[in-house]
């Protein structure tokens, strides 16, 4: 048998009514962090934070929407297809105008993945 799971975004484990899907932990990944974030149009309530304490960098991949980073006093627009890396001490945080469906990844340098659930 194949060492393979498929699935699709709505047949994952989600919480927050379905904005935030454990993707990692449906498909059973073990070596890094990732899951999709769904936030609606309007959203400005993203919390602004770091990994500092963890070391962990992240990468947004946006898979459906538009979505805005905000980070060292600079913004850059995030559109289907565009991905984008964040150092693990850069506080960030995101909004939206439109909704948008982003895939996050994120792992620490050097370390191997431990997963949190």
């Amino acid at each position: 048998m194949a060492n393979v799971t498929v699935m699709g975004i709505d047949e994952m484990e989600s919480v927050h009514d379905g904005g935030f899907v454990l993707a990692r932990k449906s498909l059973g990944v073990t070596a890094w962090g990732m899951n999709i974030e769904r936030l609606p149009a309007g959203y400005d309530s993203y919390p602004e934070h770091d990994h500092a304490e963890d070391g962990q960098e992240e990468v947004y991949v946006v898979l459906e929407g538009k979505a805005t980073l905000h980070a060292g006093g600079e913004s850059w627009e995030l559109t289907r297809g565009t991905l984008a890396r964040v150092g693990s001490r850069q506080k960030r945080t995101i909004t939206t105008d439109e909704g948008v469906t982003m895939l996050c990844v994120g792992g620490t340098p050097g370390k191997a993945y431990e997963p949190r659930m």
